[in-house]
């Protein structure tokens, strides 16, 4: 009971708090109600046959999700393309994620692009996210003064439980004060809504590039990391392969992309699943069965959060990624050889700049590569010692700080 337990808690929290992501980057495109659904189901359908299929196969808690950091790229790059266009990108980088992870190529790559730049893209493309928090005092106080301090004291006492704790103190004061309006349909099944690809080059650098690079360093090496340091050692060709396939095969559904996952994952690795490691498989497996049943009802999701007051929505979601904030923060300055270029990368991509279509994730990356190879390393640096295990880089140093994102899963 204790691993089904963890499973079913490691669902909660992968809804919890990313969901609110994905429709809000639905809403900002202004897609239809049944794309909506149909994304939601995307998602966690490919999440919960991926959960299932690698935990048995691996007798490994294997926890997959959607990708919260690119959800969160979605929210302003979405709106700049057609949906066509932006379901060829998430094809485009599903693609891309299959053969990067599957060869093993992927880790060479990512060796190249130093760690800070990375995670000063996700930072700055996050940085809006966190803001909104406090932004919402203004429209909602009453609302945000209820869900900041439930987080921060769950956080204190309960931490796996603290995006729900707010969740839960939020609607507690919308029903108090009337500005809950959710009109439920009923349990309606979700019905799938394909929808055929488009390329353009817009939308495969716009969203497909910032999209691939923000999985793979945000969500792939993390969700691998926190397994290794478990003790678990699945194939990870073959655990992201996976995923990137499936990712491939639901996009036309609007599933923009499948991934290991690295909170949600060590809430499930750790001796509360289970004190036998060998049997914490069966929290992995109670998490992808959940994600199957929430998927099945995802247009009853969609009308539930669709009627939550868009100050709940923003302070949950911004709740949701402090954790997020703070470790691509102190990933961004960690290294001081490349601190200066990492902090260009977050400035440009936090500044919302859409150049020729372009949103500013994939110029931010630009940038901060640019500037890493036009400033070089300082000679007064290159005495500098290697971080090594102690470094941003490291797979355990980034699996610690990944702990704290949410994750959705993350």
């Amino acid at each position: 009971m204790t691993a089904v337990t963890a499973g079913t808690v490691a669902m909660v929290v992968s809804y919890a708090g990313p969901l609110a992501l994905v429709l809000a980057a639905a809403s900002a495109a202004g897609l239809t109600q049944a794309q909506a659904s149909s994304w939601v189901w995307a998602v966690s359908i490919g999440a919960g046959v991926t959960c299932v299929g690698l935990s048995w196969w691996s007798r490994a808690p294997v926890i997959t999700a959607f990708s919260t950091p690119g959800a969160a790229i979605l929210v302003t790059a979405l709106p700049q393309h057609g949906y066509a266009e932006a379901v060829g990108a998430f094809l485009a980088a599903g693609v891309a994620a299959t053969a990067l992870t599957a060869t093993g190529v992927f880790a060479r790559v990512m060796a190249r692009i130093p760690a800070g730049v990375v995670a000063a893209m996700l930072a700055g493309t996050l940085f809006s996210f966190g803001t909104a928090v406090f932004t919402s005092v203004r429209s909602a106080p009453l609302l945000v003064g209820a869900m900041l301090p439930a987080y921060l004291l769950a956080r204190r006492f309960v931490p796996t439980y603290a995006v729900v704790c707010a969740l839960a103190a939020g609607l507690a004061v919308a029903g108090a004060t009337g500005e809950l309006r959710v009109d439920l349909p009923g349990l309606g099944l979700a019905v799938p809504h394909f929808t055929a690809p488009q390329f353009s080059v817009g939308a495969l650098v716009g969203i497909g590039v910032p999209l691939l690079v923000a999985t793979l360093a945000g969500q792939y090496a993390p969700g691998i990391a926190v397994l290794n340091a478990a003790g678990y050692r699945p194939d990870s060709r073959v655990v992201c392969g996976s995923t990137g396939l499936v990712s491939v095969l639901l996009a036309p559904f609007g599933s923009h992309a499948v991934n290991p996952a690295a909170i949600t994952a060590a809430i499930c690795t750790g001796p509360d699943a289970h004190r036998d490691p060998a049997k914490r498989w069966i929290a992995g497996v109670t998490c992808g069965v959940g994600y199957l049943v929430v998927g099945c009802f995802g247009s009853t999701l969609v009308a539930l959060f669709t009627g939550l007051p868009k100050a709940l929505v923003a302070t949950l979601a911004g709740a949701a990624l402090i954790g997020s904030i703070a470790g691509s923060l102190a990933r961004t300055v960690a290294d001081e050889r490349d601190r200066e270029a990492s902090v260009i990368t977050f400035l440009a991509t936090a500044s919302g700049v859409t150049i020729a279509g372009i949103g500013s994730p994939f110029w931010g990356l630009l940038t901060g590569v640019a500037a890493h190879l036009l400033l070089g390393t300082p000679k007064g640096r290159r005495s500098l010692p290697e971080r090594g295990s102690d470094g941003p880089s490291s797979p355990v140093r980034t699996s610690q700080s990944t702990r704290t994102a949410p994750d959705g899963m993350s």
